[in-house]
């Protein structure tokens, strides 16, 4: 017994000498507890013990010689564990203080930007101040800029264009699985018109509904009462939205454009009026100031044309127009080209679409928030509009593009039509015949119409047939008086007893052959229209063999043959397809549409 720790009344404790052995530790649950001699199943959790154990208070049994002893279920009391608590405390909170300074660590991001964003300089400067994330910016045309990111060969952290519609298209265009950059969009604003006021005005005043389209842009630039700056679409964001958007509304089907839609060029009049040209937004304003008096509007974002009307540099704003059959939308989104940039790309675009900061965006720059909720500026409050879909095909934008070509080159085309005078044309055909001159003439007000009209700068030449060419004239539109000469090229009333076809075309392409000679490079086609059959002249395969041995020039010179009454389709599909042309069938639509359909078919 006096080997045994006892209390103050000599009894014993149930404790253990200093040099007793420590006794195995059993796993109850997640907790351990003292194996004693003898000892008993005991309750595996706390609240299962007959007395619920409190913290500091140990549950206490009656030993054999009725004193009380503790229990051997033990609880670890709190103060030992303060330590570790501290301890794991100062680490997390080192840990979040780390973070939060490298968080604020200056960093300097290589962007690929848009030059219209040059604007943003100044919040780039409130962006280092307030998060230290230096954006180094390398300025270029939107489309030149998508034009240089190539899938995994990128040669910067970020890239911020006006849209990556055209980056998505090159992507899609790769033939492989390509992983599309993250993107963000920032900001928005709408490509649209900025007009004279007279000028809006006028075209109000000839619109039913008083409301302008870009049909009746294009109208009035065919017929030379408007011209316009526009950038070159080949390297800027305004510039092929502003394309794409104008040969949307001329296809009219409401929806992104496809390869049929711009199979022939619908542009050319709407082009007549483009006049003034630059590669960035900035050298197009500074260009459209010099020249204001001899232009009527100026085409491209909306920020750009308020920026414009705010700076003092007019003599009068210009009226902003957002047309009637829609317009394009540009969202400027930010994209990750570095993924290991990710978690500065997330604090940049954090701060990018705060509240406050889309606020000074907006006042700074005049582009509209992405964030519905910032109050928006006067110039802002209306709504867009419609919005115009992007094309979802690569061809579509390289055919607008190469159609578009060089704006500085002489872009004026000429169009031959070999038209049937032969007896059967006599009556209603030759009054069908021309209702279309009039209508191409400017006449036709339908939407189709305004597109496909003549336009200044154009020649038309009209070669009149029978059983061979009658005669030829041509008028090459270039003023107010020149469409009623158009009409009168098919007013003739003398007929031919013959219908020479093969003959008659093939006289038509040694005037192609001449006049490639003295304007070489200029846009030619040949727009073929009879009633009837050959009966007269050469055959259809004989003019195949000769066409095939003209010089490469002339045969790149493309036949669209129109079928009118009894002609011979089959015959006419032949000779066209081996030009490179096709036929239209004018027995299932009028005659004027038939013609409408092959405007803008030179290649």
């Amino acid at each position: 017994m006096s080997g045994r720790p006892r209390d103050r009344g000599g009894h014993p404790t149930g404790g253990r000498s200093r040099n007793r052995p420590r006794p195995r530790r059993a796993i109850l649950g997640n907790r351990l507890r003292r194996a004693t001699p003898g000892d008993h199943p005991r309750p595996t959790r706390l609240e299962d013990h007959p007395r619920r154990a409190r913290l500091g208070k140990r549950p206490r049994r009656a030993t054999p010689g009725g004193h009380i002893r503790r229990a051997v279920l033990r609880i670890r009391p709190r103060h030992p564990a303060r330590p570790l608590a501290v301890l794991l405390s100062v680490l997390l909170i080192g840990t979040i203080v780390t973070c939060s300074a490298d968080d604020q660590k200056p960093v300097t991001l290589r962007v690929l930007a848009g030059s219209e964003l040059a604007d943003m300089a100044p919040l780039l400067k409130d962006l280092r101040r307030e998060t230290g994330i230096r954006l180094e910016m390398d300025y270029r045309g939107t489309v030149e800029a998508s034009n240089a990111l190539a899938p995994g060969k990128y040669q910067h952290d970020l890239a911020w264009l006006s849209s990556d519609r055209y980056v998505q298209l090159r992507l899609a265009a790769a033939g492989r699985k390509v992983e599309k950059p993250l993107a963000t969009p920032i900001m928005r604003s709408p490509v649209v018109i900025g007009m004279q006021p007279a000028t809006a005005k006028r075209l109000r005043d000839g619109s039913p509904d008083r409301r302008v389209s870009w049909a009746d842009v294009a109208d009035a630039a065919a017929d030379g009462s408007l011209t316009f700056g526009m950038a070159d679409p080949r390297h800027t964001g305004s510039g092929l939205a502003a394309l794409v958007g104008v040969a949307t509304a001329a296809a009219g089907t409401g929806g992104a454009l496809r390869p049929a839609d711009v199979s022939c060029d619908r542009l050319r009049g709407f082009l007549a009026g483009h006049t003034l040209t630059e590669n960035s937004p900035a050298l197009l304003a500074d260009g459209f100031v010099r020249r204001r008096a001899d232009l009527d509007a100026l085409i491209t974002h909306e920020s750009e044309l308020l920026t414009l009307n705010r700076s003092g540099r007019l003599t009068q704003p210009l009226e902003i127009i957002y047309p009637e059959d829609g317009m394009m939308l540009s969202d400027y989104p930010l994209l990750l080209l570095d993924p290991a940039r990710r978690a500065v790309y997330d604090r940049l675009v954090e701060w990018l679409k705060s509240a406050p900061v889309q606020k000074r965006i907006m006042e700074r720059t005049l582009r509209r928030p992405i964030d519905p909720e910032v109050p928006r500026v006067p110039g802002l409050r209306d709504p867009i509009g419609n919005a115009l879909y992007f094309p979802d095909q690569q061809a579509v934008v390289d055919r607008l593009l190469a159609d578009y070509g060089d704006p500085r080159r002489e872009k004026a085309a000429r169009v031959l039509f070999l038209l049937d005078f032969s007896g059967s044309m006599r009556g209603e055909r030759i009054g069908r015949l021309r209702s279309v001159f009039d209508g191409l003439s400017g006449a036709d007000d339908s939407r189709s119409g305004k597109f496909a009209r003549f336009h200044r700068g154009e020649t038309v030449t009209v070669l009149r047939f029978g059983g061979r060419v009658l005669d030829e004239r041509s008028v090459s539109y270039r003023g107010p008086g020149d469409p009623a000469r158009l009409r009168a090229l098919v007013a003739p009333d003398d007929f031919a007893d013959r219908t020479a076809i093969w003959s008659s075309l093939d006289e038509t392409y040694e005037k192609v052959a001449a006049i490639l000679r003295r304007h070489p490079g200029q846009p030619l086609s040949v727009v073929l229209m009879t009633d009837g059959r050959n009966n007269a002249g050469i055959g259809a395969d004989t003019f195949v063999r000769r066409h095939l041995a003209r010089s490469p020039e002339a045969r790149a010179v493309r036949t669209y043959a129109i079928r009118f009454g009894e002609a011979d389709r089959g015959e006419l599909d032949r000779v066209a397809r081996a030009t490179g042309g096709r036929v239209v069938d004018a027995g299932t639509q009028t005659l004027l549409s038939a013609f409408k359909e092959i405007r803008g078919c030179v290649h």
